[in-house]
């Protein structure tokens, strides 16, 4: 038959496929990766639709990679016996998902906001991600709505899929180009960094968080990091200004029956260092509780919190995250966050 060479040529590709993916998911296994899912609009918006909750049995995080790496989600359910909703983005500021929040009058519950000085207290650049998430929430559509979910079973069981390491973009970034003139090569982080949870909960790695050849890295993109950012901090009037809009929107959600409080996770080394520098405490975290007239929870005010370091001086390793979720809890509980049991 003149389909028999074609069907053969078909079966024959089929087989090579299956024979590599097998190949490269049972590699990357041997290896110690775990299932990742991808931290997009799509994920973002699914966890925001949970915000609504009952405020008696819902806590909304937001704020940047802090509050994800150190808030772990499975020791604030068992705990408490609410829901956590993730919606910090890394990289970013809370602000814009805050008056998001503010202008949904079907949010009536408890948010916590965490404060990164250099993110949280910023006008330019840090909002990317958010605005992007917000958009998609607003605009989803039922197609992108069921490929989220095909996306998801898939990504639950097949390792190969992270698109964050292990796609082709990820490994093309891994080329050894040299810098050039004003351009520098990032590689991004090490595969080793963290991974993303279905709830939106990112972790540590246990070999993160154990070897220092890795974490050391990491500490170092921190600093190029800080060496480019030139951007001088909010202050007098513009940051009078600032702090006007994040109390209209705290106010907004208070009047509602709402409730915010502020967070300041741990950080460590010299990325402290820097951050207290530029970001002293009693002209930014200090002015903000004045400011808004809302309570906060500052690590260093805590035993607990304040002992805890982190392995690459700005999030906590997943054990650590364990830690620093129960005393916040105990905190919480000191604070009538949570409602009283009969």
């Amino acid at each position: 038959m003149p389909n028999q060479p074609l069907a053969r040529s078909a079966l024959l590709m089929l087989v090579i496929v299956l024979v590599s993916v097998t190949s490269w998911e049972l590699y990357l296994r041997s290896n110690g990766f775990e299932n990742d899912y991808y931290d997009d609009p799509a994920l973002w918006a699914h966890t925001r639709a949970k915000a609504d909750g009952p405020a008696d049995k819902t806590t909304v995080f937001i704020g940047s990679s802090r509050i994800k790496f150190d808030t772990d989600i499975p020791t604030w359910e068992k705990i408490t016996g609410e829901q956590a909703v993730q919606l910090a983005c890394v990289g970013s500021t809370p602000v814009p998902v805050l008056h998001h929040l503010a202008n949904d009058e079907k949010f009536k519950g408890k948010l916590i906001v965490d404060v990164v000085e250099g993110l949280f207290f910023s006008l330019h650049g840090s909002d990317r991600r958010p605005v992007e998430n917000m958009k998609y929430y607003k605009e989803e559509t039922p197609a992108q709505w069921a490929s989220f979910y095909i996306n998801h079973l898939l990504e639950s069981k097949l390792v190969f899929l992270d698109k964050e390491w292990h796609s082709l973009g990820a490994q093309l970034k891994q080329l050894p180009l040299k810098d050039r003139p004003g351009i520098r090569n990032f590689k991004g982080f090490p595969s080793d960094f963290g991974r993303v949870k279905f709830s939106r909960q990112e972790y540590m790695t246990n070999k993160m968080a154990s070897d220092t050849s890795i974490s050391n890295i990491v500490t170092h993109i921190w600093q190029i990091f800080a060496g480019g950012d030139d951007e001088k901090p909010l202050a007098g009037k513009q940051l009078d200004s600032f702090l006007t809009t994040v109390k209209i929107s705290v106010d907004k959600i208070r009047a509602r029956g709402g409730q915010v409080i502020f967070v300041r996770p741990p950080s460590s080394g010299t990325y402290l260092e820097r951050e207290l520098k530029k970001y002293p405490r009693q002209g930014y975290w200090d002015k903000l509780l004045k400011a808004t007239n809302t309570d906060g929870i500052h690590y260093t005010d805590d035993p607990v919190m304040a002992a805890l370091k982190c392995p690459e001086e700005s999030h906590l390793s997943l054990s650590d995250a364990a830690v620093f979720t129960k005393e916040l809890i105990q905190i919480l509980e000191q604070k009538n966050w949570f409602p009283k049991k009969n």
